[in-house]
């Protein structure tokens, strides 16, 4: 039987997970932060500047190139999403399920927002 620790393990050992300094390099370089994190945590925790807000259940069909609800972004599976939540836990399995799509530069944020706020100080919210 395959336990959810089962599959996020699995799920990281397939992603190069940039912590908060090297993201924001890589978004310095083209890649895009997606924020996944449903509304109320947003709200609650606050926001990254510049970030996209897909929250989870659309993220496929957002972010797939060949989806009829795909983003104006999501140009070709070259792209580099940068996923994250508040921790990083449900944004590994995230990221996991677009390079099962064939977006093959998906990853997350090591310790997600949290982490970020931690690297960079206070953000919006």
């Amino acid at each position: 039987m395959t336990t959810v620790d089962d599959l996020l393990t699995a799920a990281r050992a397939r992603l190069d997970r940039p912590d908060p300094r090297r993201a924001a390099e890589l978004v310095e370089q083209g890649a895009i932060l997606v924020d996944t994190r449903p509304g109320w945590q947003r709200a609650d925790e606050g926001e990254l500047p510049g970030a996209l807000i897909i929250e989870r259940n659309h993220l496929e069909w957002r972010l797939d190139p060949t989806s009829d609800a795909k983003i104006a972004q999501a140009v070709d599976h070259d792209v580099t999403w940068i996923l994250f939540c508040s921790e990083g836990y449900s944004s590994s399995l995230a990221a996991a399920s677009l390079q099962d799509l064939g977006l093959h530069n998906a990853t997350d944020l090591d310790g997600g927002y949290q982490a970020w706020k931690r690297a960079f100080g206070p953000v919006r919210g």
